[in-house]
């Protein structure tokens, strides 16, 4: 009877060999792992209360600000919650429904967050470069709808991806050298020719990495030139603060997500993916809270506010 219930239980789930064994060391990482995961928790949440509860933060640029955040939490919630509790478990299967799921779930926010990326430059470059027109360009309507737009492009792309992966066939070991169900490493377990549909991955990769890259990279170089003209000090050293923070987070999204996607499936390993992986999945989300806060004086002045709110 624990016979049939194993093999039914192996048939019907995924095995995923995790990031960690059960060495003293890995224990030290996998602690690590936590204190990041506790950091991306403690630092979104912050971030979202903070804009919320703060009528000086109520401008576009904060609304992008928390959606942002409410990406990374997704991110971060997908993944790391049940890596833990295999890792302390020693129970290593994920049934179909949450491998779709965290599939789902990454590739959303991956997807979303390339595009909102792209619109929180453009709203940079309207702020900066056009900042008389500024509220009809990003009224609140217009706002709304480049979130929202943000966020079905990521669903789209999702439900291409895992509509597709769980059409193949999975007829030999269901063991994902991975900590999390990820695309990649689940083509690897098919059975079946999965070449034609990692080119078309490359390609989605090319399309919804390279064409929001390329908004941010002509939207700050308008805004670079507009800086440098500037007369004033003060309005350049405000303007340098704010674009050095978005482009510090960009720079962490895109290193990590073009070096992760943007490989041809031979180039692949996966000690190099898990590698990616983590970075992109639990150090992002524990750093872009960071850059915004210590970076940006309104963040910081509605946090002392906060603060003192709760000492009195």
């Amino acid at each position: 009877m624990a016979m049939e219930l194993w093999n039914h239980t192996f048939l019907s789930s995924f095995i995923l060999r995790g990031l960690l064994s059960h060495s003293s060391y890995d224990f030290f990482l996998f602690s690590l792992v936590l204190l990041a995961f506790a950091g991306a928790l403690t630092g979104n949440i912050l971030l979202l209360l903070l804009i919320q509860g703060d009528r000086r933060l109520h401008t576009p640029m904060y609304f992008f600000l928390s959606q942002l955040s409410i990406m990374d939490l997704t991110l971060v919630c997908a993944v790391v919650p049940k890596m833990a509790a295999n890792f302390l478990s020693g129970h290593k299967f994920i049934s179909w429904a949450g491998c779709a799921a965290q599939i789902f779930l990454v590739v959303m926010v991956g997807g979303a967050e390339c595009f909102l990326l792209a619109v929180m430059a453009y709203d940079r470059y309207v702020a900066i470069c056009h900042p008389l027109r500024y509220s009809v360009f990003m009224s609140w309507k217009t706002c709304y709808l480049l979130a929202v737009a943000s966020w079905i492009g990521g669903v789209a792309d999702s439900v291409i991806d895992v509509g597709t992966v769980f059409s193949f066939p999975y007829c030999g070991s269901l063991e994902v050298d991975h900590f999390f169900c990820e695309v990649p490493a689940l083509l690897r377990l098919s059975c079946a020719d999965t070449s034609l549909f990692e080119d078309l991955i490359y390609a989605c990769c090319v399309v919804m990495l390279l064409l929001p890259l390329g908004v941010i990279v002509a939207s700050y170089a308008r805004v670079l030139t507009a800086v440098i003209r500037m007369p004033s000090t003060e309005g350049k050293q405000k303007a340098l603060t704010t674009c050095s923070s978005h482009l510090a987070v960009v720079g962490l999204y895109y290193s990590g997500a073009i070096f992760s996607y943007m490989q041809r499936a031979s180039a692949r390993t996966p000690a190099r993916d898990r590698a990616t992986s983590i970075f992109y999945t639990i150090l992002t989300p524990m750093l872009n809270p960071l850059i915004y806060s210590l970076r940006n004086r309104e963040v910081t002045r509605a946090l002392r506010k906060m603060l003192g709110r709760w000492r009195v």
